[in-house]
């Protein structure tokens, strides 16, 4: 089992599973797994949203954090002047069981004009906590996700190539380029 959580964005669970195992029944999609995705967090609710299986003898399981839930609940439309009175209309009003808090004092416009996911409002777009308040990291515990402006504890520790960096790799990935773009309308007409 492996949890994969990159800086403000993905929080995934895949393991890999016996077809004969004991829980192998009960692993299905829409089940939870809960599990503890680093050395100082808590365990943490994952939902199955895939499940593959294979000839081998055993069977992949794709999962994602409960906050993708999030993604289902639509914020329709509110203004604030803080970040924490952003976090407070989106927890008042949109999240549903889910609680929303940040240490943040960033005073900004926050607006909500277009319909979309709460979790959208999170980053990755226009209007966004991370585009109206800066800099910060997300942090989820279960139900609570919270907007934090650091995230763990600075040790001194530097990462320097020979001591503790072993291998640095880069790939270059040119299966899909955009080469153009072609602007079209249409006329009812």
């Amino acid at each position: 089992c492996e949890v994969t959580e990159d800086r403000n964005g993905q929080y995934e669970l895949s393991l890999e599973y016996a077809s004969n195992g004991i829980h192998a029944d009960d692993i299905q999609v829409n089940r939870y797994i809960m599990a503890k995705p680093n050395f100082t967090d808590s365990p943490q609710l994952f939902r199955i949203y895939k499940v593959s299986k294979s000839m081998n003898g055993r069977f992949t399981v794709n999962a994602e954090h409960v906050s993708y839930l999030l993604s289902g609940k639509i914020a329709t439309s509110g203004t604030a002047n803080s970040c924490a009175a952003a976090c407070t209309l989106l927890t008042n009003n949109f999240a549903g069981n889910f609680t929303i808090t940040t240490d943040k004092t960033v005073v900004a416009d926050f607006d909500i004009s277009v319909p979309s996911s709460v979790r959208s409002w999170f980053g990755g777009k226009a209007g966004s906590f991370l585009d109206v308040f800066g800099t910060g990291e997300w942090h989820y515990d279960n139900f609570t996700c919270s907007f934090l402006l650091h995230r763990g504890i600075d040790r001194g520790v530097q990462i320097r190539y020979g001591k503790n960096l072993t291998e640095l790799s880069q790939e270059l990935d040119m299966s899909n380029p955009a080469t153009g773009v072609i602007p079209y309308g249409i006329n009812p007409d």
